[in-house]
């Protein structure tokens, strides 16, 4: 990994008693920014603390002999160094006088994008979101770079503050062939996007800071044209992007819904429910934990409904780990924050500089030829598969069930295209429109007395001994089912682990598993120690039961 930071000549237009200590400082290579305050010490900011670099404390004599080495500030209160990418940013008081100055260091990195090189060369728009500092202004640099130079393509770089592409007129080469617009005003970025689309013909735009709903609209009109976007907004999480709504059109949009009985009964959950309101604009979320470390949402349409439902979304997270020949470290999970205890798959990809990624979504070649012939053997079981619809039924578990057991039942919402129906007990009573549909289509209406997933599995039990769909399957995965003790059970450490891995991780519920003999519950409380969670023992005599809880 190269870095190019020119940190001389920022230390150049600041005086002698903070230039000093900088100079030769053992850890200026990761200085992240100068601090200076008037009647305080200057403090220098560095990635694993801070520390004050004089006794002296600032005067405003000290803030003007910067502020007139400099360039003009914008409206944003921002200025730069020419031929430099630093951003110096002011504090000012009510008069307007400045007061403060923080001075960001700006530097190249080359090396960090080959993460995500193979999502680049898929020509989907990349969001990339981060708290400020963590360097997604550093990452979109080089991927601007990376497009121009390596894959010859027309871009144009939004620089709203200078930032990306350095002060002056002369961009900053780190940029590589890309062609940079200068924001005047802030509150005209929106327009300055809207221009560069229809008078200078890109194919990649790349916004920096995409802050308010005015810009969030102007990224989906350049979007809805055909050009490929690349942009970066605040907040850790795309869960953090859902809950603001300023610039939530970026993912689609969040609406409220309000369901009809039957649909909320049909679906198992409230009336009042939050959906998604149109495509996102962004094809790939990038969540940047740190330099080092890259989640990736390859599917934000997906992952937005998902998250929106309490679920949580399939994740690939991308870690840089030797800094000469580029290796990456993937791993997919449900859950970025418990992918060691949930399923995941592990791929340790060596990448030489300037060579093109292997990675296809996460997996190495020889991984992918892999999953397309289980992806093949799905598509023929559910050749046969059973269209089930449900009613009442809380479809999350349903899921989770048929995913474990690994039955070929798909859950549909038309009741036209059922082969049977699954329902709790005493709301079919009372529907007689379920019952006509039911009759006049001759279709099976299976019913349980209570949600639970013991009578959820006896139920699909049913169906296993009804539909000889299910026999090419009895031999291989319908085995495991079918060593079920006598009274049609799950064997009980199957039952721990499906409960651990489909309920209790990623809802965080305590759950009390069946009652079973001593020796039984000893072998089920070893398992739940292997997925290191806490479990007691609960009730009294024939009832006696394990009892887990979440972290």
């Amino acid at each position: 990994m190269l870095l190019a930071d020119n940190l001389n000549q920022l230390l150049e237009i600041v005086p002698d008693f903070i230039q000093g200590p900088l100079k030769y400082h053992p850890k200026r290579e990761i200085l992240i920014e100068i601090v200076l305050d008037i009647g305080r010490r200057p403090e220098a900011r560095f990635a694993d603390g801070s520390e004050y670099l004089s006794y002296r404390t600032i005067v405003w004599q000290d803030l003007d002999y910067i502020v007139k080495r400099l360039g003009k500030f914008s409206d944003d209160n921002r200025a730069g160094i020419e031929k430099t990418l630093h951003r110096i940013s002011s504090l000012r008081n009510r008069q307007g006088n400045i007061i403060g100055l923080t001075c960001r260091i700006g530097r190249a990195v080359f090396g960090t994008v080959s993460i995500v090189r193979d999502l680049l060369e898929n020509k989907k728009s990349i969001l990339l979101l981060g708290k400020p500092g963590v360097g997604k202004t550093t990452a979109i640099r080089e991927i601007a770079r990376v497009l121009s130079d390596g894959m010859k393509k027309r871009v144009i770089i939004i620089d709203t503050s200078n930032e990306i592409a350095g002060d002056g007129d002369l961009p900053h080469p780190s940029i590589g062939k890309s062609r940079r617009m200068q924001v005047s005003s802030t509150k005209n970025q929106h327009e300055i996007m809207i221009e560069a689309v229809e008078n200078h013909m890109p194919e990649i735009i790349i916004i920096d800071e995409i802050g308010t709903e005015l810009e969030a609209t102007a990224a989906r009109t350049i979007a809805e044209r055909g050009v490929q976007l690349i942009g970066t907004a605040h907040g850790n999480t795309l869960e953090n992007l859902i809950k603001n709504p300023t610039i939530t059109d970026l993912i689609g949009g969040i609406q409220h819904v309000t369901l009809g009985d039957e649909e909320a009964k049909r679906r198992g959950s409230a009336k009042s429910i939050l959906e998604r309101k149109t495509p996102p604009t962004f094809d790939i979320a990038v969540e940047i934990h740190d330099s080092q470390t890259w989640i990736i949402h390859d599917n934000i349409e997906n992952s937005v409904d998902l998250l929106l439902k309490g679920q949580n979304p399939l994740l690939q997270k991308r870690n840089l780990t030797n800094d000469q020949d580029v290796n990456i470290n993937c791993e997919i999970s449900y859950n970025k924050e418990e992918s060691h205890k949930t399923h995941h798959l592990k791929s340790n990809i060596p990448i030489k500089k300037q060579k093109k990624s292997l990675l296809v979504n996460g997996v190495n070649h020889k991984e992918n030829q892999q999953i397309k012939k289980l992806d093949n053997e799905n598509n023929t079981l559910l050749t046969k598969s059973i269209n089930l619809y449900t009613y009442g039924i809380n479809t999350q578990e349903l899921y989770a069930i048929i995913r474990t057991l690994r039955l070929p039942v798909i859950i549909t919402k038309e009741i036209q295209y059922a082969d049977a129906i699954l329902a709790i007990e005493n709301l079919v009573k009372n529907n007689r429109r379920l019952k006509q549909i039911s009759y006049s289509r001759k279709t099976t209406v299976y019913t349980i007395q209570r949600h639970s997933l013991l009578e959820i599995v006896k139920a699909l039990q049913k169906l296993d001994n009804k539909y000889e769909t299910f026999a090419p399957l009895k031999k291989q995965t319908i085995r495991r089912a079918t060593r079920i003790i006598d009274k049609e059970l799950l064997t009980p450490l199957e039952e721990t682990r499906l409960a651990i891995e489909e309920i209790i991780i990623p809802n965080h519920k305590i759950l009390d598993l069946l009652p079973r003999t001593s020796s039984v519950r000893k072998l089920q409380r070893d398992l739940v120690k292997h997925y290191q969670l806490n479990s007691t023992n609960v009730g009294n005599k024939l009832n006696r039961r394990v009892r887990i809880y979440p972290n």
